[in-house]
């Protein structure tokens, strides 16, 4: 009897790890995710989806030999194939993020996270289910390009249907991913080319996880809104996915492309005492060799004209695979992207990011508010800056000085310069390309845990407010908040309709399809209306901020900055080659 209960304990046992543990075969070879402890679902961690080259030589391209691949180290190029796995590779969380500058949010370095080159993984969320083909959602993180990873927040809850897979993941950032000198070893855009990596990736092995690869909506929220927005514009991630939801961040914002990349460059590298800067092969040389905790020492969150200085750029076409090399508000004017149904917005009280240098920047505004005009304008002369500047601020301001008394009008600047104008101008540029499946949304809803803004009784929806509605947790700006119950119950509310409304439109390209209970949603036309205003009441509206985008329109039509490429280096002497 006593070896009959043996059996029975070995075979519960072994019944148990086997449903702790799942194997995938992929075209790497098998990896092993396991049981998450709370939700219904398998995590599968840690998984190299390309190799991100390292060392001293890092911005040249990997070379293929009749044997094998060799990594030439590239710090600054695109990514090549991720390693192959001989024996069952356990997908387990490593916290491995990419080098960056110290979180200038202090509760998000309470994580133990390993900061590393070769840092280019993905992380798949698969619902305890043996249906197939289903949708995928792949989120881009955010951080401005120069701070973040895959699993800074979470997306579990958008799968209580089972019926969609979430994938996240790291890209390289500041100068690791987004140095664009336009020369072999620094092309430009490594960033950028990693998050198309991930997307070949996705699509050579998601079916192996049960989705499908014929059903790919890829979101991103601050820098991760823009990437998606840019992704939808390059011919390199063409055919990648189907759906697009831009969460607070659009291709035409100040901060989603480099305006001059060599002259930032050399910026930066004056601020880090190299001065033969016009040199450009002595200026790569130096990007080469600095040590990654010298060009992380700067978090670039202090600018004050809406960047953040690195981040993706216009290439200069060297005859490789480039990622853009024309401008978004050239692609969007042509017409020349695959157009797809796209799910467009932002926060109303996005500026709130900038509350926190109010004390500091209010004085200097006063000053020279030239200071604080967005880097994508440009003018043919000092007096001409200063004159838009004064009109800028009459706009916001009027006659009075900026002071705690119209600190809300401060807000509605950063709101529109940095998030709201670009991606309304962007609607309607997608318009006019023939894009009738643009879904225009303002998100408005607060409640008693929201803070109110300083010096007023007035609370906001901060940035990437929408974001954090449909991600994990009670409040995802603190991430020891997780437990939605303790949320308000108008918050539980709001989240479920917005996870409601977002996972509409990952299964069906339409935020409220037929037959849905809330409100119609058409798509917006080219004025920028309707829109649907997600607050405390759900409900359709006519055209978003239409005074504030009729002053910007002005603006851009007479001041707008082209990005431009990096130039054609000179030749290297042959004692340099």
């Amino acid at each position: 009897m006593q070896w009959i209960t043996c059996v029975l304990l070995l075979c519960v046992t072994a019944a148990l790890a086997d449903d702790e543990w799942r194997e995938v075969e992929t075209a790497q070879g098998v990896v092993r995710g396991r049981k998450h402890p709370t939700e219904d679902i398998y995590t599968f961690y840690n998984i190299p989806y390309a190799t991100a080259p390292v060392g001293v030589d890092k911005f040249k391209a990997a070379k293929m030999s009749d044997k094998a691949l060799h990594f030439v180290s590239s710090f600054f190029q695109a990514p090549v194939d991720p390693p192959k796995f001989s024996q069952p590779y356990d997908a387990i969380d490593k916290q491995v993020v990419c080098p960056q500058a110290k979180l200038p949010i202090s509760n998000l370095q309470l994580r133990t996270l390993v900061q590393q080159e070769n840092c280019l993984i993905a992380n798949v969320f698969v619902p305890n289910t043996n249906k197939k083909n289903l949708s995928v959602a792949v989120y881009v993180h955010g951080g401005g390009f120069v701070m973040g990873w895959g699993e800074m927040f979470k997306a579990t809850q958008l799968m209580k249907t089972k019926d969609i897979i979430v994938v996240t993941f790291n890209y390289r950032l500041g100068v690791h991913g987004f140095l664009c000198l336009g020369t072999e070893d620094a092309p430009g855009n490594a960033g950028m080319k990693d998050q198309v990596a991930l997307l070949r990736w996705v699509q050579k092995n998601i079916a192996s996880f049960g989705g499908n690869p014929d059903n790919v909506t890829i979101l991103g929220y601050s820098a991760g809104s823009a990437s998606v927005d840019l992704l939808m514009l390059s011919k390199s991630a063409e055919g990648l996915f189907h759906r697009v939801v831009p969460e607070s961040g659009g291709n035409l914002a100040a901060f989603s492309i480099q305006r001059d990349p060599v002259e930032i460059a050399k910026t930066f590298a004056k601020q880090l005492n190299f001065t033969n800067v016009d040199d450009i092969n002595a200026l790569g040389q130096f990007y080469k060799t600095a040590p990654l905790e010298l060009l992380t020492s700067d978090p670039f969150f202090y600018r004050t004209d809406s960047t953040f200085m690195f981040s993706p750029c216009v290439e200069r076409n060297m005859g490789e695979e480039t990622f853009l090399t024309e401008s978004p508000l050239t692609i969007l004017k042509n017409g020349n992207y695959k157009k797809l149904p796209v799910l467009y917005g932002f926060a109303e009280m996005e500026g709130l990011f900038r509350i926190d240098f109010f004390s500091f920047w209010k004085e200097r505004m006063n000053e020279n508010f030239s200071d604080f005009l967005p880097a994508d304008l440009k003018f043919k002369s000092e007096e001409e800056r200063q004159k838009v500047a004064s009109n800028v601020k009459r706009f916001y301001f009027g006659d009075k000085p900026i002071s705690e008394d119209n600190i809300l009008e401060y807000v509605n600047f950063f709101t529109d310069v940095i998030f709201a104008y670009p991606m309304l101008w962007a609607t309607k540029l997608h318009v006019e390309a023939g894009n009738n499946q643009v879904y225009l949304y303002e998100y408005s809803f607060v409640d008693e845990d929201v803070p109110i803004v300083p010096h007023t009784n007035i609370r906001g929806a901060n940035h990437c407010a929408q974001s954090f509605a449909v991600l994990d947790g009670k409040n995802l700006t603190h991430l020891s908040h997780t437990d939605e119950s303790l949320a308000t119950p108008e918050y539980q509310e709001m989240k479920k309709t917005m996870r409601e409304i977002w996972y509409n439109f990952i299964k069906t390209g339409k935020p409220v399809p037929d037959g849905s209970s809330l409100p119609a949603w058409p798509a917006a036309g080219a004025d920028r209306s309707p829109h649907m205003s997600l607050g405390q009441k759900i409900e359709l509206r006519g055209v978003l901020l239409e005074e504030r985008t009729r002053f910007w329109d002005d603006i851009y039509q007479r001041y707008y900055r082209e990005p431009v490429p990096p130039p054609a280096p000179p030749s290297k002497s042959r004692s340099e080659l």
